[in-house]
């Protein structure tokens, strides 16, 4: 979307948007459609932060965007799953922009509308993993998104920890390491497979995992069995939300794979297309820009619905 199809479409004179991750906190501040700050931060997600600590976060995001005035805030936040969760992270923003309407949703809503669709199904592949979408007439529907202790397939947490599993497996069979341990005790500095089950469960975190999926791509890369048979079920359970998504909506796209892995691993891009075209679903987009992209459309239509 352009910045004079935003004007067009009645968009606020100064809007900020936040993609509010499991690791980091990204804004950007339109004005008059066309961006005029962006800067990042740590997560601000209170689900994988303390309250305190998203707030520190929020302050110094706040400050490298030179204390912005903002007169709409569009935030998306993994975890935001009920109105309790969306009033809770207003009230934590609130205090920075004074004076702004602030909305709160899930980033799925984020990652569709980056996508270039207002309707039709996102799913996120990144620290977590989520599907969400809408059909034209208002309809919503998600699968996933609970979480890394009840879910998250697909996401880079749940490939690191099949990749601790994969080498706690090869170790109880008195398997020597191979090049998908080996890579995983370099990434956490061990000597030995077993440290890994102590590790795993003493002062590590969802973040620290995830950004362990890329050993498994690269032993995928190199064409290591088991990382690729992880690569491939990682496509193979996106795809399943997504089809689920889609099927309870009745609609057959788009589908926009969009963050960290979604839109930057080709294998998984390519296994989750697979999956998708054995269910009949074809009409697939890897978001090539970053879901906060989305702030303006989904800005520009509320302010076009609440003109309506």
């Amino acid at each position: 979307m352009t910045p004079d199809t935003l004007k067009s479409r009645a968009l606020p004179k100064t809007v900020l948007g936040l993609d509010i991750g499991g690791s980091k906190t990204r804004g950007i501040l339109w004005v008059d459609g066309e961006v005029a700050a962006d800067a990042s931060a740590g997560s601000a997600n209170v689900q994988n932060v303390s309250v305190e600590t998203a707030r520190e976060h929020l302050a110094a995001l706040c400050g490298a965007l030179d204390s912005p005035r903002p007169d709409v805030v569009f935030a998306g936040a993994g975890g935001v799953d009920t109105d309790d969760d969306a009033a809770a992270l207003r009230a934590l923003i609130s205090p920075f922009v004074p004076g702004a309407k602030v909305t709160v949703v899930h980033d799925t809503r984020l990652l569709l509308a980056a996508g270039g669709a207002s309707t039709g199904v996102a799913v996120i592949a990144g620290t977590g993993s989520a599907a969400w979408g809408t059909n034209a007439d208002g309809a919503e529907a998600r699968a996933g998104g609970w979480g890394y202790l009840l879910g998250d397939e697909g996401s880079g947490y749940w490939l690191g920890r099949e990749a601790v599993r994969h080498s706690l497996h090869r170790m109880d069979l008195g398997a020597v390491p191979d090049e998908l341990t080996l890579g995983l005790l370099r990434y956490c500095r061990l000597e030995q497979p077993g440290e890994l089950i102590a590790h795993f469960h003493q002062g590590t975190t969802r973040r620290y995992w995830a950004a362990a999926s890329p050993v498994v791509i690269a032993a995928a890369a190199n064409g290591h069995a088991g990382a690729l048979a992880m690569v491939d079920r990682a496509g193979a359970d996106l795809a399943a939300m997504a089809h689920q998504v889609a099927v309870q909506l009745g609609v057959a796209g788009p589908i926009v794979l969009g963050s960290g892995l979604g839109s930057n691993v080709p294998a998984l891009q390519a296994a989750f297309r697979r999956h998708l075209a054995a269910r009949g679903l074809g009409d697939v987009r890897i978001l090539d820009q970053d879901p906060i992209f989305g702030v303006p459309r989904l800005v520009a239509d509320g302010a076009a619905a609440d003109a309506g």
